[in-house]
């Protein structure tokens, strides 16, 4: 082994090996286990994705130079790993499974296994240098697992009102309006324990009612954009546009200008942002100026309000950033 300090032997004796040069580790995350592969020593094992297991995988680690540890974002089976790592000392990137699938893909590896995409996002370290990021608070991942099941609550309830306005019989009917009054009830409760840890909390309290000042900007956006969005205040506006998904991107080749569209970003946020939209388009005076230009422009209702909510956002990172709450501009 290049660089080598220590006998191979008396190192693998002592569940380790001691190198010089920098280590990428690769972490593929699943309920109960780890598959970790060490690029570029080659060494693959798996640990348990448990606290017990992530004991041994510091002692696995001691004596390395790690230089980036990369795993991808997997619900909520990465955050133990990630946390335990990042209080360790380790800078740790947490990457879209569909960007870590195109650049094995891209590298010529088709076949998936857990240890073939451990060995990948361990090279993928490597190339690319994916920025590393702390672990989310558990109070905020606590409220972001709650608003994602509040949008799986309002998805349930679309579907069923679609449901009972196609069905025909009076007993189905009867049946799925009860079954909407609980998801009512459920998402209720659900909106109020949001708002009781939102002002529970001060500083999310202080985004929150800086927010609100925006005409237009409702409770439901607001919260929204302050726990999907936790970056806004500490990145530029074009970053801000790009998180929410929110940035026209080019598809230019040779002579060609291709049509800008909107790509990838947090699904969340631009769904808390469209009534807002809507409301801004009609009840905001400098925004529905914006939307009427479009519109005489030829621009489609959605490209104007595709870019309304992209300037709520960025109106929004200002705010957070200032610190300071919305202000009308007098002629």
């Amino acid at each position: 082994m290049q660089g080598k300090i220590s006998s191979e032997q008396s190192a693998m004796a002592r569940g380790y090996l001691i190198i010089e040069r920098h280590v990428y580790l690769g972490i593929d995350v699943c309920l109960e286990w780890l598959d970790v592969y060490l690029h570029p020593t080659g060494q693959a094992f798996r640990v348990r994705n448990t606290p017990e297991g992530l004991k041994s995988l510091k002692r696995k680690l001691a004596g390395l130079d790690v230089k980036l540890v990369v795993m991808e974002a997997t619900a909520k089976f990465h955050r133990l790993a990630h946390r335990v790592l990042h209080a360790a000392g380790y800078a740790v990137a947490i990457v879209n499974p569909l960007r870590s699938r195109l650049f094995a893909e891209a590298a010529g590896q088709l076949a998936k296994t857990d240890r073939i995409d451990a060995r990948m996002l361990a090279i993928m370290g490597e190339s690319l240098d994916p920025t590393a990021v702390a672990p989310t608070p558990e109070s905020l991942a606590a409220l972001q697992e709650l608003l994602h099941a509040r949008a799986a609550a309002i998805d349930e309830q679309t579907a069923l009102s679609n449901r009972r306005g196609a069905s025909e019989l009076a007993f189905l009917k009867a049946e799925i309006g009860r079954r909407l009054k609980q998801i009512a009830t459920h998402i209720e409760r659900l909106n109020k324990e949001i708002e009781r840890r939102v002002k529970a909390d001060p500083a999310l309290k202080r985004r929150y009612d800086l927010l609100l000042t925006i005409p237009s900007v409702g409770p439901v956006a607001a919260l929204t954009l302050v726990i999907a969005l936790p970056e806004l205040g500490t990145c530029s506006a074009k970053a801000a546009s790009l998180l929410a998904g929110l940035a026209p991107m080019a598809c230019d080749s040779g002579q060609k200008i291709g049509e800008r569209h909107i790509k990838g970003g947090r699904a969340m946020v631009r769904k808390g942002l469209y009534f807002a939209a809507i409301a801004a388009a009609r009840f905001n005076p400098q925004l529905a100026a914006v939307y009427k230009r479009l519109r005489e422009a030829g621009k489609k209702p959605k490209v104007a309000l595709t870019a309304l909510m992209r300037k709520l956002v960025v109106l929004a990172n200002t705010l957070i950033a200032e610190d300071r709450p919305w202000r009308p501009i007098h002629a």
